[in-house]
């Protein structure tokens, strides 16, 4: 049994719910402590419940409530070494024991859940998405991602349910308040992925097996929800997928969706 919801997704913080029979774990903790319990209790979950908080990369949208949600609830949070390095303040309120360390590309544990972190090209010192298994559930997240590549492609395969980024529209982009070098680091090789390249991505996995999906890290200046969703959803009608036998959906930017049973 796997459990999702989508706590808040966007460049103004993230934070997403994954939920076993045994196990309670967030992906990132972007937003205020106050924040994620509001959310929490909306989904009828008690944060004190949460077993782990899982990290994708140093940025501050992805870590703003860390330090003080994990130290309120003590909770165990897990990065890759190099991002702990580089997010000092934010674990300064953690307990030491309660900072644990895992390698990019090697699978570990969290009560019943196996997680296998992979890499993604983001202009963080290691960033990473997560595959997260239960028994024969799969479920991906993969956002903040420059360019897709196969092996991102590779470990997306055969999930039950991805959430994809899908960030900004190119032409919304160009046109937008950004100065010209934001437009050029969101949309270079490390950067994050546009409606269209998500929605190719999207029309490969349905193409292969996939039945659930989430357009989730939407900016707020480059794109808009109905842009992305429909810029999908063309793609995967010119590809003759079905759109009654799939499940798309938007992950909201300001508050949380429901909880998604896969």
């Amino acid at each position: 049994m796997l459990n999702f919801c989508s706590l808040y997704s966007g460049s103004s913080g993230n934070s997403l719910f994954v939920q076993s029979e045994n196990t309670n774990v967030l992906v990132d903790c972007g937003v205020s402590c106050k924040k994620i319990e509001e959310a929490l209790n909306s989904i009828d979950v008690n944060a004190s419940s949460i077993d782990a908080i899982l990290i994708t990369h140093e940025h501050i949208d992805h870590i703003k409530g860390l330090s003080v949600f994990a130290s309120k609830f003590n909770i165990p949070v897990f990065a890759s070494t190099n991002t702990f390095d580089y997010m000092q303040k934010a674990i300064s309120k953690i307990d030491e024991k309660n900072l644990r360390t895992f390698e990019v590309h090697n699978k570990f544990m969290i009560g019943d859940l196996e997680i296998f972190p992979f890499s993604i090209p983001h202009d963080a010192i290691n960033p990473c998405g997560f595959n997260i298994s239960n028994r024969n559930s799969k479920l991906s997240i993969a956002t903040d991602i420059g360019h897709m590549n196969n092996s991102i492609l590779k470990n997306l395969e055969e999930s039950s349910f991805v959430l994809l980024e899908s960030n900004y529209d190119a032409n919304v982009l160009k046109c937008c308040s950004y100065p010209f070098p934001l437009k050029s680091r969101i949309s270079g090789p490390t950067g994050h992925l546009s409606n269209n390249i998500a929605s190719k991505t999207l029309s490969y996995l349905f193409k292969n097996g996939l039945k659930s999906a989430m357009l989730g890290h939407l900016s707020k200046e480059s794109n808009f929800p109905e842009l992305a969703y429909q810029t999908a959803l063309d793609e995967l009608l010119s590809n003759g997928i079905d759109s009654n036998s799939i499940s798309l959906g938007i992950a909201h930017r300001d508050y949380p969706g429901k909880l998604i049973n896969l």
